[in-house]
């Protein structure tokens, strides 16, 4: 069942961030897990340690009172100063070796009620030592023997061996329990350590498992891909040139029209001339007859030679002087269509700056400014194509500023990766969004009409835009001002399209 599953692109990012994720997880866990386990063992080991140092001051405490006791007999059996300095220095040292041994059984009650009963004994047994040596100092040596055989000293050494002997048991007792607890707190550390080896070694086959079906299906997928572009060049190739044909079919076509179109215009032309002429010499002669004759010329003769008359025919003259601009404007399209793009470096500061210098006596009388950033994105492309296309967004800003206001109008740019973009930003009108597309149309216009124009000035500049390898859009609303953004490439290669 696995062999015929397939990543997606959304899938194996998923699921490598989830390995990756868990995997992060797991390596925080055990590295946690590993700073408690060796904070709890270190802890531990201070604790055996404790224990030893206990252990050994019980035994230095017994080696004191052992060698307290030989020295003392020693003293009984002859005078030897050495002996006497021996018992002198050990009687000294059995008050710090109790205290020290006080202080680190502070922690155990046990050993606390130990060292009391401690305490007690060693105080009756160094005064029953002081004692026999006393008599033996002042020569009574006999008095001393006697006392020796007659005195507590054997029990009490006996007591305090039985004392020393139960607290080393309580401590080894301790050992052994802190020795347990280590061997529990590593266990639970290596298991924890496998258990995350274990979740570790699954999320890298898994991963591993992921990235090679995912680079499988990449690898299936870039055959068919070679495949399919191996067809797709000679598909495309082939329609590039039947949309060649075609375009220039269209542009022939185009200008065919137009170029006939105009032939039957200028006789129309002609005779509206004409008309005109006649028109006036009527009118002369109605003049005449109404100085002379005026019975015979009634009202609606009157009317028809006077107003009628000079009314059709300059709507008849202001319908073919607008059909005469849109045939030219279809001409000069047709045209430019066929004109070969030459791409050229291109500084768009001092292009956009000409531009905003051919329309500084426009600007000076409404009282607007146009600013120019410096440093605009370099090009290479068509040094006409892109003048027209930057002439006609700067003039349309011009056009359509608010003369409620000082109109202030901003040619930008930046460059995205292997793209320029450059913006025509104003404080005008503004554009409904529901015109947004409709303003690149042919003839087609937006908002109210009192502006000269016949509305292919956008449409030529998309054309263009299009023909550059790019495109221009706006970001308006009524009232806002407008956005106009030309995108072209960084290098525009020619008529097959820009350079990668």
């Amino acid at each position: 069942m696995l062999a015929g599953l397939s990543i997606s692109e959304r899938w194996f990012h998923r699921l490598v961030l989830g390995a990756i994720a868990l995997g992060f997880f797991v390596l925080v866990s055990v590295g946690a897990m590993a700073a408690s386990a060796i904070l709890q063992n270190q802890a531990q080991i201070g604790w055996i340690n404790h224990g030893y140092h206990v252990e050994r001051a019980i035994a230095r405490y017994r080696v004191l009172v052992e060698r307290l006791e030989a020295a003392r007999r020693g003293m009984l059996l002859r005078d030897d100063p050495a002996v006497a300095g021996t018992f002198a220095s050990t009687a000294a040292a059995i008050g710090p070796a109790l205290a020290d041994l006080q202080r680190l059984t502070a922690d155990n009650p046990r050993q606390q009620a130990n060292m009391a009963f401690a305490a007690k004994l060693s105080r009756a047994h160094l005064t029953t030592l002081r004692r026999s040596v006393a008599l033996v100092g002042l020569g009574r040596r006999d008095a001393a023997v006697a006392a020796f055989n007659s005195d507590q000293s054997l029990p009490l050494i006996r007591m305090i061996r039985s004392l020393c002997d139960r607290m080393t048991a309580e401590e080894d007792r301790l050992l052994a329990r802190r020795d347990a607890e280590q061997a529990q707190s590593l266990t639970r550390f290596y298991i924890a350590f496998g258990v995350a080896a274990v979740l570790l070694a699954i999320v890298g086959i898994g991963s591993i498992w992921i990235i090679a079906r995912y680079t499988r299906d990449l690898s299936a997928s870039r055959d068919e891909l070679r495949l399919l572009n191996a067809g797709l060049e000679g598909a495309v190739a082939e329609r590039t040139i039947d949309l060649q044909r075609a375009n220039d079919e269209i542009q022939r076509f185009a200008y065919i029209v137009s170029h006939d179109l105009r032939a039957p215009l200028v006789n129309i032309m002609g005779f509206t001339t004409e008309l005109e002429s006649a028109a006036a010499q009527l009118a002369r002669m109605m003049d005449r007859v109404e100085a002379h004759m005026p019975e015979l010329v009634d009202q609606a003769a009157r009317i028809a030679a006077r107003d009628d008359l000079p009314e059709a025919i300059g709507f008849i003259r202001t319908s073919s002087d607008k059909m005469d601009r849109l045939i030219k404007a279809i001409l000069r399209l047709s045209r430019e269509g066929r004109r070969p793009l030459t791409p050229e470096p291109l500084d768009m500061t001092v292009l956009a700056q000409d531009v905003a210098d051919t329309l500084r006596h426009r600007l000076d009388e409404i009282g607007a400014e146009m600013r120019v950033q410096p440093d605009l994105p370099r090009i290479v492309s068509d040094r006409l194509a892109v003048e027209q296309i930057v002439s006609n967004l700067a003039e349309n800003a011009v056009k359509y500023l608010n003369p409620d206001h000082a109109g202030r109008i901003e040619i930008r740019g930046r460059t995205e990766g292997a793209r320029a973009m450059f913006e025509v930003a104003d404080n005008g009108r503004g554009i409904d969004p529901r015109d947004h597309e409709r303003i690149f149309d042919l003839f087609r216009r937006s908002g109210v009409q009192d502006q000269p124009g016949e509305g292919i000035g956008l449409a030529h500049t998309r054309a263009l835009a299009y023909r550059l390898g790019g495109a221009v859009t706006v970001e308006s609303e009524l009232g806002s001002g407008a956005v106009f953004r030309l995108t072209l490439p960084v290098t525009f290669a020619g008529e097959q399209g820009p350079k990668a």
